[in-house]
């Protein structure tokens, strides 16, 4: 039961994007080794400027 409650958890929170910033990380170290990661925040900060500038499909 803990295992399912635990894959639940994990699903909600990707669909979310709470872990789009971990994948860039590991992204960037794979496959653009050496070159600099920016911050939590400085990550959010551009994809929320990308989206203003190109939104895309979305719901509201």
């Amino acid at each position: 039961m803990a295992n399912a409650a635990r894959g639940v958890w994990w699903w909600f929170t990707s669909v979310l994007g709470d872990r789009d910033y971990e994948r860039y990380v590991a992204h960037m170290q794979a496959r653009h080794p050496g070159e600099p990661v920016p911050s939590v925040r400085e990550y959010w900060h551009s994809r929320h400027a990308d989206a203003e500038v190109n939104p895309g499909a979305r719901c509201c």
